[in-house]
């Protein structure tokens, strides 16, 4: 079991970050119950994550399927009703077990693994679609041209409801710079008509809100360093 230190600790981490991105919607004008905060908590044990919904916190991401597994399975058993985002790569291979595991899915990149999810759901699954704002090859997501048509064909898809779009921007040193990938992806979502954009991590999220993120994917301010 964790202590009662580390459970207030992270209860007022959780508070701390919740106070950045109030001051960061008075700054863009928005309204800070528009803002999740999802907690990754990749990496980290059971108890840490129960410790975060007892403070609190609702949402948490996880980045491997099979990681998760296991971890969402005992806090189940505790009685921890969390909402689960898949915010990593999803293998087609893994898309039974994610169904099994997540309530939504951050990481659709193609036709072909949102066809999978609509033919092994059997309910409608929230989906965003992973789009390479900055176009690095490292990283995954469906090229910023190609984003409109790929959501056209999802929309069609009967067991996937197509919430908004998701970006992974380059890490810097300088967060102002990556404002212009937050606002891109902004706008595109804005062009093809979705309502959520999952954008913002620990090093940039108070730019990502004042470009309008609704869900921001916050790990080591909350949960501190990765243990390893």
């Amino acid at each position: 079991m964790i202590s009662d230190e580390t459970t207030a600790s992270i209860g007022s981490r959780i508070a701390a970050v919740r106070r950045r991105i109030a001051d960061a919607c008075e700054r863009s004008g928005r309204d800070p119950a528009h803002v999740r905060v999802v907690g990754i908590s990749k990496t980290h044990g059971a108890d840490v994550v129960a410790a975060a919904y007892e403070a609190g916190l609702r949402d948490f991401g996880e980045n491997r399927v099979q990681e998760a597994a296991p971890k969402i399975a005992e806090l189940r058993d505790r009685g921890v009703t969390a909402r689960w985002h898949l915010v990593g790569h999803l293998q087609r291979n893994k898309v039974t077990a994610a169904l099994g595991l997540f309530d939504i899915l951050h990481s659709v990149d193609s036709m072909a693994l949102a066809e999978r999810i609509n033919a092994h759901a059997e309910r409608r699954v929230p989906v965003l679609l992973e789009v390479n704002v900055a176009a690095d090859p490292a990283k995954f997501g469906v090229r910023p041209a190609d984003t409109a048509e790929l959501a056209s064909q999802i929309r069609r898809l009967q067991r996937i409801e197509l919430l908004g779009l998701m970006t992974v921007a380059p890490q810097a040193d300088d967060r102002e710079s990556v404002r212009p990938v937050f606002r891109q992806l902004r706008e595109l979502r804005d062009a093809i008509g979705l309502s959520e954009l999952s954008m913002g991590m620990t090093d940039d999220f108070e730019v990502a809100v004042e470009e309008g993120s609704t869900l921001v994917r916050v790990g080591r301010a909350i949960f501190g360093d990765r243990p390893h």
